[in-house]
């Protein structure tokens, strides 16, 4: 999601990298679940987070969308997000203890935070965000320790390339003004990358670059 303002309105003004150490430690967030609260439609999803969802809850991506998750637009792209629910626009999956029921298994923006990531045409880096965690006296901690993330310089690279797809896909938006081509460009993206599953017994990483460079090419064919 674009954010029209600089480092210094959100961060504390550092980039880091893996490696590096970062005051984003919560203490395992004993008594807060504010962000797991009012974040409407922010918490998007990336293909991996959904594949995550299905092998792990045994759900089919349909049964997901639709129930748990929901689509919305970001900077033109349809992609689906967390659905909040009730008054307080709670997670669907925050429990009644406050606690996530889907930890092992959270999407990638919720490993991430309070970090976020700062994209050039390089790559990217982490930021430390300064005012979208209420916890006080965060404990600092290794930046790829807080990310709990598997084979984490593959995932890296799937982030940005699948980044910087839905950079191009926009690109295409925004040079057209053919309503039928921008929607059909949106479901073909929904059903290669989300709706269609990924197969469960084999490495996830290889099945979507197949599907990334069918993807690119269609792109460059104009479709």
């Amino acid at each position: 999601m674009k954010r029209n303002v600089t480092l210094e309105e959100i961060s504390d003004g550092n980039l880091y990298e893996a490696n590096d150490m970062v005051k984003a430690d919560c203490q395992d967030c004993k008594g807060c679940s504010d962000c797991c609260q009012g974040m409407g439609d922010t918490v998007i999803l990336d293909p991996l987070d959904v594949h995550r969802l299905c092998a792990g809850l045994k759900k089919s991506p349909e049964e997901l969308l639709g129930s748990v998750l929901e689509l919305g637009i970001t900077d033109g792209n349809i992609l689906p997000h967390l659905a909040m629910r009730g008054e307080q626009e709670c997670c669907v999956f925050l429990n009644t203890e406050g606690r996530c029921s889907i930890h092992d298994i959270r999407p990638g923006f919720c490993r991430l935070f309070p970090l976020g990531r700062y994209y050039t045409e390089d790559g990217f880096k982490y930021i430390l965000q300064i005012h979208e965690c209420k916890k006080k006296n965060r404990s600092k901690i290794k930046v790829k320790k807080w990310l709990d993330t598997p084979n984490l310089k593959q995932y890296e690279k799937f982030v940005l390339d699948w980044h910087n797809f839905l950079l191009d896909v926009q690109e295409v938006f925004y040079e057209t003004e053919d309503e039928t081509l921008i929607k059909n460009l949106n479901m073909y993206v929904l059903s290669r990358f989300y709706y269609t599953p990924y197969k469960e017994d084999e490495d996830f990483y290889p099945q979507f670059y197949v599907r990334l460079e069918e993807a690119k090419k269609l792109l460059e064919l104009g479709v």
